[in-house]
Formats: structure tokens, C-alpha cells, sequence
């Protein structure tokens, strides 16, 4: 949310998109699979696309996990193609004006971070499949790293020159 408010951007926080059955399966300890991300996934691009067609910029927090979930976020419903079989040709945004930041970090800092977090339907032993599921972003796609051992205001500084 700082890099939004820094950039003058609009923030979405992923997580508030969660249909309640995927926030009551994390609840349990259950992690998502593919059936249960995929709609999720869409439902976040059709509000970049809302956003981007108005002419606002959006920052999306997001664990994207998997390069096909960040297909899906850029391509819409057109990128799960393996998964719900939407045929080519629905709405997409150009792969250039989305960047990926992968905030790489190690599970003991990020679990640090997360024991921070209050009320919220995911609890922490869930972050290993998180680790398990992770595909970390590689070219072609368009994205940056970034280490999440660095403060806030270190991590936002090295993002801006990218969002020129």
C-alpha cells in the first residue's frame, strides 16, 4: 500500500477478492489448489482491466505462485486455458504494462512477517505449500526481484524506477 500511495496508484489487496469457500478452506489449513485459484486469478484481472481502462495505474499484492497464474493475471480467463478451457481472444493487457515484482525472501523472514499479520484466514502453516507451489518468475516475463530482507522504504526504492 505505500507504493501505491508513494506512486499515486491505486492498491488491491488480492486477498479481499477471495471467494468466502477459498478463505474458509485456508481457515481449515487446506491449501488452495489450481480449480480453487483460477476464477480467483480471473476475477483479479477483470479488475485491472476495469482499473487500466479508466486510466488508473494499480498495484495488485498478490502470490502469484506459478507462471500460469501470472498468465492468468495478465491474460485473463485466455491464460488458464489448461486448467478451465476458455477459448483465445478475450481481453488481455500487453505483458509490457505489467510488472511482476517477486519479493524473494527467505520462509524465516517471511514467516516473521506474516506472525505480524492480525486476522487474517490464512494461517501461517500454510506458507511451506506456498514455498512448495512457488514458481519463481523467469524471462520472458516482465518482472524485477526484489529482497524482502530490506526495510519497507529500501524495498519501495527499488521498485519506483521500474513503474517509469
Amino acid at each position: 500500500m505505500q507504493l501505491a500511495n508513494k506512486l499515486g496508484w491505486k492498491f488491491l489487496d488480492a486477498d479481499d477478492y477471495h471467494p468466502e469457500e477459498n478463505k474458509e478452506k485456508m481457515a481449515k489449513r487446506i491449501p488452495l489448489n489450481d480449480q480453487d485459484r483460477v476464477p480467483w486469478l480471473c476475477t483479479l484481472h477483470e479488475e485491472i482491466i476495469r482499473e487500466a481502462s479508466s486510466g488508473q495505474n494499480v498495484i495488485l499484492a498478490c502470490s502469484a505462485l506459478k507462471k500460469a497464474y501470472r498468465k492468468i493475471l495478465a491474460c485473463g480467463a485466455s491464460g488458464s486455458e489448461p486448467y478451465i478451457g476458455h477459448s483465445w481472444g478475450e481481453e488481455m493487457l500487453p505483458s509490457k504494462h505489467i510488472l511482476f515484482v517477486y519479493l524473494n525472501g527467505s520462509m524465516e523472514v517471511v514467516s516473521t512477517r506474516l506472525e505480524g499479520r492480525r486476522e487474517h484466514f490464512m494461517p501461517i502453516t500454510l506458507l511451506q505449500s506456498q514455498y512448495d507451489t512457488l514458481e519463481p518468475p523467469e524471462e520472458p516475463e516482465n518482472f524485477i526481484t526484489v529482497n524482502v530482507e530490506k526495510g519497507v522504504a529500501e524495498i519501495i526504492a527499488d521498485i519506483v524506477p521500474f513503474t517509469e
